[in-house]
Parts: C-alpha cells; sequence; structure tokens
C-alpha cells in the first residue's frame, strides 16, 4: 500500500487543484482562498458511505467519484450559485488504495471539470469502509443566493426533468438486474447524477424563484421542507408530476411511477417556487432541462396530493431519512 504521502500525490495529479482565486491549495495546513469581488460564498457539507449510499460490490469505483462529488454540488444548484472549490476528506481500507483509488479519483475528476471545481485540499486515512466527506464552495451575487424560506400562498410550484428515475435504478441494483445489458442503461441517474446548475443559476440570475430545494429525499420529503420553513402548505397535482417511464414487468414487481417519484430520491432535480405573476415568465425549457408547474402553495399547512378526478389525499414524507431507514443499501 502506498503510504499517505504518496496516495495525496495521486490525488494531486488526477483532480484539478490549480484556479484564480486560491492562493494556496493542497500541501499545506489548510487552503487560502478569496470570493471573488462583488460575490458571496454559499458552502455545503456531504457524506457519502460505503453500505449506505453505494455498494463497493456493486457500483463502479468511477461512478462512485463521480456520485460523491455531483450530489454534493446538487446543493450549491439548488442555492442557484457557481461551484468553485471542494475539499474531500477520504478514508480507505487498504484493498482500496490501488487501482479502486485510481478510479475513483478518475470518475471525481470528470465531475469536477464537468462543474468548474478545484480541489482545494482535505485529508486522508486508513479506514475498513470507504468513507467520503464532500465540502463544496460556490460563489453568489450579495443578496441572490434562493432559500427554502421564501415560497408565499398563490406561488407556483415547478420541478425539473423527471422524477423516479434515480429511485427505478436503485431497485434494478436491488433486484440484481444492474448487470443486464438490457435494464443497465435505466441505471443513469442512479450512478451519475447530474446537478441542474445552470438551470438554478439561471433561476437566480433573473429572480424568478423565491424559494428552492434539489430532490436528493424525494419530492414528498424535499417539498415538506419548503413548506416548513416557508409557514406554507402546498397542493401537487398527481396528473402533472413528470413520472419516470416504468415497462409493464417492472410495473408487475410492484413499481408504481407515482410512488417512485413522490418517494424516490437522488434525482437532484430542482424544486422551486414562483410567484404567479412571473410564472409566465418561466421558460417550458431551460438550458436543455425541461421544466413543468406541478401545484401551488397554500396558506393551509400540510401537502395535499390531487388525484386525477379531484380527490385529495395527505401526502406525507415519505423519501430519504438515514435516521428512519433501516438500512440502505445503496442510497
Amino acid at each position: 500500500m502506498a503510504n499517505e504521502e504518496q496516495l495525496i500525490e495521486r490525488v494531486r495529479r488526477t483532480i484539478p487543484h490549480l484556479a484564480s482565486g486560491l492562493r494556496v491549495g493542497i500541501g499545506d495546513d489548510a487552503a487560502v482562498m478569496a470570493p471573488r469581488k462583488g460575490t458571496e460564498w454559499v458552502v455545503t457539507v456531504d457524506a457519502f458511505l460505503e453500505d449506505v449510499h453505494f455498494l463497493r460490490k456493486i457500483h463502479a469505483p468511477s461512478d462512485v467519484g463521480y456520485k460523491a462529488l455531483a450530489r454534493a454540488t446538487s446543493d450549491i444548484a439548488a442555492m442557484g450559485a457557481r461551484p468553485r472549490y471542494f475539499l474531500l476528506s477520504l478514508a480507505l481500507p487498504t484493498d482500496c488504495a490501488t487501482r479502486w483509488l485510481d478510479d475513483f479519483l478518475g470518475g471525481m475528476s470528470a465531475a469536477a471539470r464537468r462543474f468548474g471545481l478545484t480541489l482545494a485540499g482535505g485529508d486522508t486515512t486508513k479506514y475498513p469502509f470507504v468513507l467520503v466527506n464532500l465540502t463544496v464552495i460556490g460563489e453568489s451575487a450579495p443578496g441572490r443566493a434562493v432559500l427554502r424560506s421564501g415560497a408565499r400562498p398563490g406561488d407556483l410550484i415547478f420541478v425539473s426533468g423527471t422524477l423516479g428515475e434515480a429511485e427505478l435504478g436503485l431497485r434494478l441494483v436491488q433486484f440484481g438486474l444492474s448487470k443486464n445489458r438490457r435494464w443497465r442503461k435505466r441505471l443513469g441517474k442512479h450512478v451519475r447524477p447530474e446537478p441542474r446548475l445552470a438551470l438554478g443559476q439561471w433561476l437566480a440570475g433573473h429572480g424568478r424563484a423565491n424559494a428552492m430545494i434539489d430532490t436528493s429525499d424525494g419530492l414528498s420529503t424535499d417539498l415538506g421542507h419548503i413548506c416548513k420553513a416557508s409557514g406554507v402548505g402546498a397542493k401537487v397535482f398527481a396528473g402533472k408530476i413528470p413520472l419516470v417511464n416504468v415497462p409493464p414487468e417492472l410495473r408487475r414487481r410492484g413499481l408504481d411511477p407515482l410512488q417512485l417519484a413522490v418517494d424516490g430520491g437522488e434525482d437532484y432535480e430542482l424544486l422551486f417556487t414562483v410567484p404567479k405573476r412571473l410564472a409566465g415568465r418561466v421558460p417550458q425549457n431551460v438550458a436543455g432541462v425541461p421544466v413543468t408547474a406541478i401545484g401551488e402553495i397554500t396558506r393551509e399547512k400540510g401537502i395535499a396530493l390531487i388525484g386525477s378526478r379531484g380527490n385529495a389525499k395527505p401526502l406525507r414524507p415519505g423519501g430519504w431519512d438515514p435516521f428512519r431507514q433501516k438500512s440502505a443499501g445503496a442510497r
């Protein structure tokens, strides 16, 4: 096994680590950086753990590296900010410090280049399981970061992309179908999610969204976060939710598209609210990503799911909660 200094050098060689604004990066006790003039920092932290968020025997190390950084960066997208730097803390078992690490770093490097991120530093250590902890730093115009707490009664609720795709991919892994050539292409969002950075920046830059979150935990849970932070309720129309296409043979296994969409997480789409007077100024497609109005913010607390016949039922949080789930296996 390589020593820690050699391991850090492999990280340095693989992941972008030089950028303007980063005065001191990898190789010192701490990074020294400064936001560009006229910007504020937006900072998030995220953990990505073996046997909780991924399975080492099933998920390719390059996908693990890519997804770890993508999911952390999605929080930056949800604030409407632009990613700039990240810090990586990595704990590895001995047998992962060879080829597995190289592939992991390759995937993370691909994500860093795609999202415009520079590695500013971090930490490494030995541990029986793979533990990844990421801090991502973004920039936003002063006062323009979009919070969860800005939704008001009468606002329309929008979501980007299609919901339930990542959950469908997870179920394929759980069914043992992830290696099957027919189903492999349906793993897309589960293994390589795409944070909606361009959409988030457009919404913040044009002053359209007044509350926003990413669908990391599922629509039913994440909309609840917006409602709680804003002190409001919501109604969502089931027929307007952009659902994942579930083939008949998977439906027979109990996979319902609506359930996957409302309770399945890890799509990393953007869920946001827009004042009704501005709703007509939100395009149906932004930067190649479709945007759909699915409901409305209400004064009455609670979230109602409205069916095709106008029947309403409570939409309770059924998405991901690490303290409620028994064992994710891969989430």
